[in-house]
């Protein structure tokens, strides 16, 4: 099957620690707190859709459900109108609408193979994708 009913996963630690060595984050807007990577963080009961995410450098691992469009265009909103850099560790869902109009406009950086989340028993049945969403200077 190339699909899940899960809809959140917990961010695997080697990807986090590697792409933070690069940007450095500063928020987890999207985590419980067992599972958050930033001091700065925000859970479900916080919601991170609704608070800005103004100038911060953002690992965003968001639910893999219904609400992803929203957490994209969330990211994308963040980084063109308040100046935070968003990194997005999503599926790689390149048939669908919120990735034309979001993933796309950022840098797109493809694993090789399959990424195992955290407490997963087995890889991710579905590939990832890491999109790179810059403010502009």
């Amino acid at each position: 099957t190339l699909s899940s009913r899960k809809t959140t996963w917990a961010k695997p630690k080697q990807w986090f620690e590697y792409l933070d060595l690069e940007f450095d984050f500063t928020l987890d807007p999207c985590c419980t707190h067992e599972t958050a990577k930033c001091k700065k963080h925000y859970t479900p009961q916080e919601d991170g859709l609704s608070q800005s995410w103004k100038n911060e450098r953002v690992f965003m691992n968001p639910p893999y459900g219904k609400d992803l469009p929203r957490w994209m265009e969330k990211a994308h909103d963040e980084v063109r109108n308040n100046g935070a850099l968003v990194v997005c560790f999503v599926p790689a869902r390149v048939d669908t609408k919120w990735w034309h109009d979001y993933a796309v406009k950022g840098e797109v950086r493809f694993p090789k193979g399959r990424v195992k989340f955290e407490g997963a028993e087995h890889s991710a049945p579905f590939p990832v994708a890491i999109v790179v969403m810059r403010p502009r200077i």
